[in-house]
C-alpha cells in the first residue's frame, strides 16, 4: 500500500501538513464559526461524558437553573440531536419561530433560552435517522442561525462519547470549558479519561468532574445508600487532577419534575461547587 505522506498518523507525517491537526497547538481555531449576528454570549460551557446514561441533561439543566437563580442570563443548546430531552424536562412543546434574522429559542418558565431539534420538527417522537455529518451540521446551525440575544452563559448538552458532535462543538464553538459527568462504576476512571483526553487534545479546559447517582438518601433516617456502588469520583478526580464539582444523589423528585415538564422547579444544591467554579472566573 502506498505510504500516505500527508495524513496524521502515517509514519512520515510531519505533524504540520494537516490543517487543524491538534499537533499544531491550537490549529482548531480555523474551524470556528461566527454566531448569529444578533447573538452575544459571554461564556460557552459544555457538559459531556465518555458514556451514555449518566445524566448529562440533568446536570446541564441543573447548572442552567442555578445560574438563572443567581440572575445570570442563561441558554441551553441541546446538541444531543438523536436523543434530545431538554424540551421535555421544561415542558416546551411549541415549535420555534424564525424570521429573516434567524431562529428564536423558546423560553422556560425560569427564563432560560432553549434550542433543540424537538422544537423544530412537527413530531418530537419521530426517529432521527441521520448520519454524522448531517447531525454535526444541525449543531453548527444552532450556533450560526439561532438568535440567542445576550447571554452570560450558554450550556451545551452533548451526546455521549467522543464522536462527531463533541468534535464539532469543540472545533466550531468558542468553548470556555467543560464539565465531565460520570456515575459510580468501576469503569469510571476509564470513562472520565476518555472525555478528558479528548478535551486536552482539543485544548478545551476541563472545569471539573460531576458524579450523578452518587447515593440514595433514606427518607427516614438520612443514611446514604450507595445503590450503584461505592463512589469513585474522589479517586477519579485525584488521579486526573480534576476538581470534584458535585455529587448528585438519586432523587425521585427529579424524575417527577422531568416527567411533568417542570424541571425549573428542581432544587439541586449538590452542584454548587460547579457554580462556584463558573462564577470564580
Amino acid at each position: 500500500m502506498p505510504e500516505n505522506k500527508d495524513c496524521a498518523g502515517a509514519s512520515s507525517c510531519t505533524k504540520e501538513s494537516c490543517e487543524g491537526c491538534p499537533s499544531q497547538g491550537g490549529g482548531m481555531a480555523s474551524f470556528r464559526l461566527n454566531p448569529n449576528p444578533y447573538t452575544q454570549i459571554g461564556h460557552v460551557i459544555g457538559v459531556m461524558s465518555g458514556k451514555g446514561g449518566v445524566g448529562k441533561s440533568l446536570v446541564t439543566a441543573s447548572l442552567a437553573n442555578r445560574m438563572a437563580e443567581r440572575g445570570y442570563r442563561v441558554g441551553i443548546l441541546d446538541a444531543d440531536i438523536t436523543g434530545p430531552s431538554i424540551p421535555k424536562m421544561y415542558g416546551l412543546i411549541n415549535q420555534a419561530m424564525a424570521d429573516e434574522n434567524g431562529i428564536y429559542p423558546l423560553l422556560t418558565e425560569n427564563q432560560i433560552k432553549v434550542m433543540s431539534l424537538n422544537l423544530l420538527v412537527p413530531d418530537p417522537e419521530q426517529a432521527v435517522v441521520w448520519r454524522g455529518p448531517v447531525i454535526a451540521g444541525v449543531v453548527k446551525q444552532f450556533w450560526t442561525d439561532v438568535v440567542w440575544g445576550e447571554l452570560d452563559y450558554l450550556f451545551v448538552d452533548m451526546p455521549p462519547g467522543t464522536g462527531d458532535v463533541p468534535l464539532t462543538v469543540f472545533q466550531s464553538l468558542p468553548v470556555d470549558g467543560i464539565f465531565i459527568v460520570t456515575s459510580p462504576q468501576e469503569l469510571v476512571e476509564m470513562i472520565v479519561k476518555k472525555a478528558l483526553n479528548m478535551a486536552q487534545l482539543m485544548n478545551i479546559p476541563v472545569l471539573g468532574l460531576i458524579e450523578n447517582y452518587s447515593y440514595l438518601e433514606c427518607p427516614d433516617c438520612g443514611k446514604k445508600i450507595p445503590v450503584f456502588g461505592e463512589s469513585r469520583a474522589a479517586q477519579a478526580a485525584e488521579q486526573t487532577g480534576l476538581a470534584l464539582a458535585g455529587q448528585i444523589p438519586v432523587n425521585p423528585a427529579y424524575s417527577r419534575l422531568c416527567d411533568a415538564g417542570k424541571f425549573e422547579e428542581a432544587e439541586n444544591p449538590y452542584i454548587d461547587e460547579a457554580v462556584r467554579l463558573l462564577t470564580a472566573k
